[in-house]
């Protein structure tokens, strides 16, 4: 595995995005001393929603861990602008929130937000273990169908 987490993310095929632009009254992220909270980030690409609706009904697991994958990019894009485009200066990441918009009978939260999880894990390998959280929720903004926040440990 490459060493650096730049050198990772392309050896993914990943190129982190500019920030999203939030859609409500928040900024995208805070950092406060050496921690960094980010906002929720839903699974945009080029500025449109990848995959709408519910989970259990529109949307597959497998779709679902997909979409939370592309949220955890748009949450590292986050970072990298805290930390001033150097990510080599994340600690640890401590925590990930996850909110998957699902039907009430619809129970693999956990699956979904993996998508997320193992997308941080490969990132910064042993830095990348995070407690989190996986919630399911009614809707979420736009009808996304996945959203996932973020607090990062920083130098």
């Amino acid at each position: 595995m490459t060493q650096t987490i730049a050198g990772r993310l392309q050896s993914m095929g990943v190129t982190l995005p500019e920030p999203a632009t939030p859609v409500a009254s928040y900024v995208g992220f805070v950092r406060q001393g050496d921690l960094v909270y980010v906002s929720g980030q839903l699974p945009f690409v080029g500025g449109k929603l990848t995959k709408t609706g519910l989970l259990g009904q529109d949307v597959t697991v497998e779709e679902g861990a997909e979409e939370a994958r592309i949220c955890a990019i748009n949450l590292l894009a986050q970072v990298n602008k805290a930390c001033e485009g150097d990510l080599e200066r994340v600690v640890r990441c401590v925590r990930l929130g996850g909110f998957v918009a699902s039907t009430p009978a619809f129970a693999d939260h956990p699956k979904v937000i993996n998508g997320a999880s193992d997308f941080v894990g490969a990132v910064f390998g042993e830095k990348g273990a995070h407690a989190r959280a996986a919630v399911g929720v009614a809707a979420l903004p736009l009808n996304a169908c996945v959203e996932v926040e973020g607090l990062f440990a920083v130098r």
